[in-house]
């Protein structure tokens, strides 16, 4: 099992575009890419705390690339070559201050707003990922890592020419369609075939 410390957490947005769709975006042509704190880090069976300066916090099932070796600079099919870790991420976002903000650090920033885990798991294929997303135990998100519109070498290389990736660091690679907003006393699973169930209370 590896524990997951990063340096930094990545997210991507607009990666399915189901869900670009759902929100009446445009398709970028390149991945979007924002930065999570790792003070937003929790455990599976914490508790994800609904901010008092949000109406709207809303689930983002997502599938959570963890780097094991240091990446700077590389092409798409290097980045095929890159070992990776597989985790369950739920990139908890505050819809109304994104939408407010422009920007997304404090909508995405919140403590407590990337439970991740339960566990790492390497030797998966990329090409052959599903995540599923469940609000109180009704599936509300389902897509395969075949879905995105930029698949996971391409984000990693895209990633290393803007910043360096170092052993830990963890990418979230972006949310498919059904989004679910979050009340007190919810819980929340994403899940991963292969990796586990990421399950969490919301407070």
């Amino acid at each position: 099992m590896i524990a997951l410390n990063p340096s930094k957490i990545i997210g991507v947005g607009r990666n399915y575009r189901a869900h670009a769709a759902e929100l009446g975006n445009p398709m970028p042509p390149e991945p979007i890419l924002f930065l999570k704190p790792p003070s937003s880090l929790l455990t599976d069976g914490e508790t994800i705390r609904l901010p008092a300066l949000s109406s709207r916090v809303e689930m983002e099932s997502e599938i959570g690339v963890v780097i094991l070796e240091r990446v700077r600079d590389i092409s798409p099919e290097a980045a095929e070559k890159v070992p990776l870790g597989i985790t369950c991420v739920n990139d908890v976002t505050a819809r109304d201050l994104q939408k407010a903000d422009g920007q997304w650090s404090r909508a995405k920033g919140f403590d407590t707003f990337c439970p991740a885990g339960p566990l790492v798991a390497v030797g998966l294929d990329w090409r052959e990922l599903e995540v599923i997303g469940r609000l109180n135990g009704a599936e509300v998100q389902r897509a395969r890592s075949s879905d995105m519109a930029f698949p996971i070498p391409f984000i990693i290389s895209h990633i290393s020419r803007v910043m360096t990736l170092m052993p830990g660091d963890l990418i979230a690679t972006g949310t498919p369609a059904g989004t679910a907003a979050l009340a007190t006393g919810d819980v929340v699973e994403v899940e991963i075939p292969g990796v586990g169930v990421l399950r969490n209370p919301v407070g």
